[in-house]
Parts: structure tokens; sequence; C-alpha cells
């Protein structure tokens, strides 16, 4: 669907070379809405951003701003905002009061939203980890937290448990199952924030999102070249940006995946990942860190579910779903993959060291 005329109240805002010739859907976040605008000379990437989940949108775009500057300053290849006519990250409609904000588009890439190559993992794990050393520098107190405690796990269990108590749409009982799986591990839940909170564990400028989907690769070469989607970027533990990774990408299936059989956790993946990842990152890694790097695994596998199945019985209200099932299928996948990391610690764990030997 071409949606052109829709939008030209915004592209017109926007200092797009060229005349637009086209707006059409593009990609499958779950958040923001994206289109992709063609114009006679270029492309770029429109998003309409979600206020509910990013109230804050000029903290967010700030930081955007700020780290993309910075990592261009580096030598890296990163979005690049394009600014409106009068100067501003993005742009307010007057009617709805919705923002938008638009990228260049970065061609010649592509993105995967499988691991279908090793080679594709482990290069992933080596952009996570170079992008990790690249920010080692940047002041981290100069960003927001575009949602706050976003990785706080023991935080997600008590919204949980308040979801579960409340069963505002009369689920719970479809889902009993996967009540009990999560509430059987409460007390695994706070490794990481008690080390960030004793010191223990080092507080790190990280993306948060560290999805395989969020590195596009070089069409030709495969090669990492930009890391996106940088609304979470904000302070946090390194262990969140690899644990979301091994999360995603170490996964044999989608993660709404309604086939449980077809999901399995692939230690080969997770080498992988974790001798891309570590190769970039072992001079600055601490002991601790690399100590529960197969932990965050696990940690941000079970917090995800936990997510999914907050969302399925507050009412689907977070995350976009395509049916009325779609984030208990979600759910279903996570701790399907979790249970299979539980089994899998010690020779994650071998494999973690023998990286940075």
């Amino acid at each position: 669907m071409d949606f052109t005329k829709e939008y030209e109240n915004v592209t017109d805002r926007f200092c797009l070379e060229g005349k637009v010739v086209s707006v059409e859907p593009y990609g499958n976040g779950h958040i923001n809405r994206t289109y992709l605008v063609t114009t006679d000379r270029k492309r770029y990437i429109m998003q309409q951003m979600n206020t509910t989940v990013f109230p804050d949108t000029e903290g967010l775009m700030n930081n955007i701003c700020l780290v993309t500057e910075y990592l261009r300053s580096k030598g890296e290849e990163t979005l690049d905002v394009i600014p409106t006519k009068d100067g501003k990250s993005f742009y307010r409609d007057e009617k709805d009061g919705k923002p938008y904000r638009f990228y260049a588009f970065i061609e010649n890439t592509v993105s995967y939203q499988i691991v279908e190559d090793a080679d594709v993992f482990r290069n992933s794990g080596q952009a996570f980890g170079n992008f990790q050393n690249k920010l080692s520098g940047f002041d981290a107190s100069q960003l927001v937290e575009s949602i706050k405690d976003f990785h706080n796990t023991p935080k997600r269990y008590k919204a949980f448990e308040k979801a579960v108590s409340e069963d505002k749409c009369g689920r719970l009982e479809g889902c009993k199952a996967e009540v009990d799986f999560v509430m059987a591990r409460k007390d695994t839940f706070s490794k990481v924030t008690d080390g960030l909170e004793s010191g223990e564990i080092p507080l790190r400028v990280t993306h948060n999102d560290t999805k395989l989907n969020n590195i596009l690769m070089d069409a030709k070469t495969n090669k990492a070249r930009a890391i996106i989607d940088l609304d979470t970027i904000m302070p946090g533990s390194m262990l969140y940006d690899f644990g979301d990774s091994i999360r995603f990408g170490a996964s044999t299936a989608l993660e709404d995946e309604k086939d449980l059989d077809k999901v399995h956790f692939d230690i080969s993946l997770f080498k992988a990942y974790a001798e891309g990842f570590l190769s970039a990152v072992r001079e600055g890694i601490t002991a601790k860190e690399l100590e529960l790097l197969p932990y965050s695994a696990y940690l941000l596998t079970m917090e995800c579910g936990m997510r999914f199945l907050t969302d399925y019985l507050s009412g689907d209200t977070y995350f976009a779903t395509k049916y009325p099932e779609h984030n208990l299928v979600r759910t279903r996948t996570q701790l399907k993959l979790a249970s299979e990391m539980e089994k899998s610690f010690e020779d994650m764990s071998g494999i973690c060291k023998d990286c940075v030997k």
C-alpha cells in the first residue's frame, strides 16, 4: 500500500533529497511504525515513534544523536539522522501530536531474522563487542533512560506477578503452566542488578536490544556494517547485550514459532557468537562479567518470556500482535529456550573461558 499522499505533510518537513515518489510499510518491528520513503534520488526510513513505550521523545532522540555523532567520529558506520527543515531531530505532527523521524537508508545491506550461518552470527558478536569498545570512552551520564528499568529483571518479575494477580482479560486459566514455570525461578533473576548495585559489575553504555536483526550486514560479504534500532541505548550491563543476542540468535526457530519441537537452544551458535564477541572485548571484560555470560543468556531469555506473558495477561498493550495468542506463543518459545539453557551452563562456561585464552 502506498501512503505517499497520507504522509505528504510529514515528508515535506524533512530535509530530503529529491521528490518523494512512494511511502510504503517496511520491516516487522514490534514497537514503531516503519516506512520506506523513496524519492527520485535517494531512499529513507521514516518512523512514527511509539510514545506509549517511549514517552520522552526529546530525550530518546538526543541519546541517538549523541551516540551516532560519537560513533561517526570514531570512523564507524552508523545511523544518519535526517533533520527537519527547522533543524530538529524529529517532527511532531500538528494534528495528532505523533512524532516522526527520518534516517538515511543504508544501501546494499541485509538483516537476518534467524541465524542461518554460524559465520554471520560470529560477525554479529564481533560487531556488538566492537560497539562496546567504541563507546567505552563515551560519557554515559549524557544519556537518559528511554525506558526506566528496561532490563531490571526483578522489577519485570513484580510487574508479571501483578498481571497474574489481576488477570484483567481472564487468560490465566490457559497459561498456568507458563506462569508456574516463571514463578518457580523467581530467585534467579537478580544477579546482574545486584552486581551493578554493588559495583561488582561495571556500568557501561549498552544497546539493550541486541537482536541479530538489529545489525545490518553487507549484502556481499556478510560482514557487519551498522548497528541500528538505538531507541534503548542507555547505561546498563554488557551482560544485557550479550544475553539478548543469544536469546534471539542461538534459537533454531523464530520467536513466534508455534511448533515447539522446532525450538531449541543451539550451543554451536552460542559458541560462534561468543568467539566473535569475546574477540572484541577480551581486553576489557571483567572476570565477573565473563563468569556470568552463560547466565546472562538464560536471564534475558527468561525476562523476555516473562514480558511476553505479562503483556498477554494484560491484554496485549505493549507488543504488536497479529492474533489473540501471539504473545503466549512467543512466551512458550522463550521458556523452551531457557529450559534448555539451564542444562547447558557448564558447557557454555567452558566455551567462554576457551574464547579468552
